[in-house]
């Protein structure tokens, strides 16, 4: 038994790194050559298909690199592929990588991924009125949904445009009731607010420790403009209605 599991450490040791690490003793070379293929093409096509506008910002070379470096150096432990794109952000965020990468690019990672998170996101949504009172009741957010908060604007990037300074942006990534992935891009109040929300206070309340927070020189009218905003969110499809 220590022998075989010998055996499959080095063999996948040569998997993860098969231009520095000898193949395991007794494996044909065209047969090792074809695993190391299919294993290393199976995970950078789950990375390709989530990031597009990260490996059409890098270019194939480098992003080829850098998918290279993720299977070599990252531990993966996860045995569902669809949570690999959620380990490369994590590998652009925590991983020591040597290349030079675009300061934005773990930023604009991660807002890729979350729309495949919110795309696949399995979430029981609670009895609720979809016309309810907001500022009376407690409001129900939409629960197929990421708040993504970025020192980029990674919603802007493009092939046509990079970012050249940081510019703090702040965007909701939901699920609409057709099952389409859409986003909101909103603001650091606004951002505080649904935070608020979060917790279970109606909508009145929730403007209240707003305006006390931001020590607001005109509560009420931070109530009648934050009525609107609720309107407007749940027109989008952030906020559902109210708990029943």
């Amino acid at each position: 038994m220590q022998a075989f599991q010998q055996f499959q450490h080095d063999m996948a040791q040569h998997l993860r790194d098969p231009h520095h690490t000898r193949r395991p003793v007794g494996v044909p070379q065209r047969r090792m050559a074809v695993y190391n293929e299919l294993l290393f093409n199976n995970i950078c096509g789950f990375v390709d298909s989530c990031f597009p506008v990260s490996r059409q910002q890098l270019g194939e070379a480098r992003w080829r690199r850098l998918c290279r470096t993720f299977y070599r150096d990252w531990p993966l432990h996860t045995p569902w592929f669809r949570e690999i794109p959620r380990e490369f952000v994590r590998y652009l965020s925590e991983g020591r990588i040597a290349q030079p990468l675009p300061r934005w690019l773990p930023d604009l990672a991660r807002y890729e991924w979350a729309e495949l998170a919110v795309d696949v996101m399995a979430v029981t949504v609670p009895a609720h009125d979809a016309q309810g009172d907001m500022m009376q009741r407690p409001v129900l957010l939409n629960p197929a949904r990421m708040d993504v908060v970025s020192l980029w604007p990674v919603h802007r990037i493009g092939a046509q445009w990079q970012p050249r300074q940081p510019q703090p942006t702040f965007l909701v990534v939901f699920r609409d009731a057709q099952l389409g992935v859409q986003f909101s891009e909103i603001n650091a109040v606004t951002a505080r607010l649904l935070a608020l929300l979060e917790t279970g206070l109606t909508g009145q309340q929730a403007l209240a420790q707003l305006a006390h927070d931001m020590a607001h020189p005109d509560p009420p009218a931070l109530q009648s403009f934050g009525e609107q905003l609720l309107v407007s969110l749940r027109a989008q499809g952030v906020l559902l209605g109210t708990l029943k």
